[in-house]
């Protein structure tokens, strides 16, 4: 099986420990202050979540990034080459308190994200709903909770979909980051915060 790590340990980033945790997948989880910081938050959220480097946490088969937007060059930076592993870009180009957006030269999010990962296979994906409801269970009301995904590696797109799968969210494949990324961004896209659920 795949490893995962997440760089990043804000509100979404603690999310997607728990939705991998409670699926039984472990993770290694990272942040900007060092693993020792992380030692309180990675045992309330379980054994399966490892306290890590954000090397370590770089160096998985699938990483995910979670990180303020400006912050996310710094997050990034001096990182060994991705060598065609997965990057899951969970981010979105505006930040509190003020909710400006970022100027993004007219590009997707993703497409800014895919500079700063040279090598990496990018998949859009678990930046469309709140944290307090990515974190909690995706059954919900006899259906399953939606997440959409986009990228431009098919390959990249399957595992993701799979993955998504396992955590018992249903996938929906939005195209291209071109195209799909645009559309679960926040601010400007039409789908973030939008809470569906498919059933049969």
């Amino acid at each position: 099986m795949s490893t995962i790590g997440i760089i990043g340990a804000g509100n979404i980033g603690r999310a997607i420990a728990h939705a991998l945790s409670r699926s039984g997948i472990p993770v290694t989880l990272s942040n900007s202050r060092g693993p020792e910081s992380l030692a309180a938050t990675v045992a309330e959220i379980g054994p399966l979540v490892t306290a890590g480097t954000r090397e370590e946490a770089a160096a998985r088969d699938i990483v995910f990034v979670a990180v303020n937007w400006s912050k996310l060059p710094q997050a990034l930076a001096g990182l060994p080459p991705f060598g065609d592993r997965i990057v899951v870009d969970a981010n979105n180009p505006i930040e509190a308190p003020l909710f400006k957006p970022a100027d993004l030269g007219g590009r997707a999010s993703s497409e800014v994200v895919a500079d700063l990962v040279p090598g990496a296979r990018v998949v859009k994906a678990f930046n469309h709903l709140l944290a307090q409801i990515l974190a909690s269970d995706p059954a919900s009301d006899g259906g399953k909770r939606v997440l959409f995904y986009s990228g431009d590696d098919a390959g990249a797109k399957a595992a993701i979909g799979s993955l998504i799968d396992r955590l018992g969210f249903f996938g929906i494949d939005l195209g291209s980051l071109a195209i799909g990324a645009r559309l679960t961004q926040f601010p400007g896209g039409p789908l973030p915060a939008l809470n569906l659920v498919k059933f049969g």
